[in-house]
């Protein structure tokens, strides 16, 4: 089994590039909910990614619902500012999905408001009006997941 990262509505092609290569160093699999805000085949995707779009495992769907449809609800976690609690309060397991919204607006309130539960947020200084970058982010949370089931199969 693998993490699973999951980037709903992505809109900034170097992220999603930088992720995806985050993804093949950590045989992370990749969910990207459409619609995307860039076209797979930009040049910035791929250039962000560099040689490593072959090692990734990538899925893509049409809607969260479509995502939810295949995977158990409860294998979830939604990482806001708005979180319920730290990343590092949370029990990660092999299998898990690590839910990161679009850059200009994170997940749907409603969404979250669903899954209050097992909202996460990074710790960050209060006041300012923007938050990290979504690649720093994802970095962040998945290698506390990594760390709590002992890096399986990494170096």
């Amino acid at each position: 089994m693998a993490l699973n990262i999951v980037l709903v509505e992505p809109e900034i092609p170097q992220n999603t590039g930088n992720i995806a290569r985050t993804c093949a160093l950590t045989e992370t699999v990749l969910h990207l909910v459409r619609p995307l805000g860039f076209s797979v085949d930009d040049k910035h995707l791929k250039r962000a990614g560099l040689d490593y779009w072959d090692l990734v495992e990538i899925h893509y769907y049409d809607s969260f619902k479509e995502l939810l449809e295949v995977n158990s609800r409860e294998h979830f976690f939604y990482s806001t500012t708005k979180g319920k609690q730290r990343y590092t309060d949370m029990k990660y397991f092999d299998g898990c999905f690590l839910v990161f919204g679009k850059e200009t607006k994170g997940l749907p309130m409603d969404l979250l408001e669903e899954n209050w539960d097992r909202t996460i947020r990074i710790p960050m200084k209060e006041g300012i009006p923007r938050s990290l970058n979504l690649s720093n982010s994802v970095n962040i949370v998945l290698y506390e997941a990594l760390r709590q089931i002992n890096f399986p199969g990494l170096e």
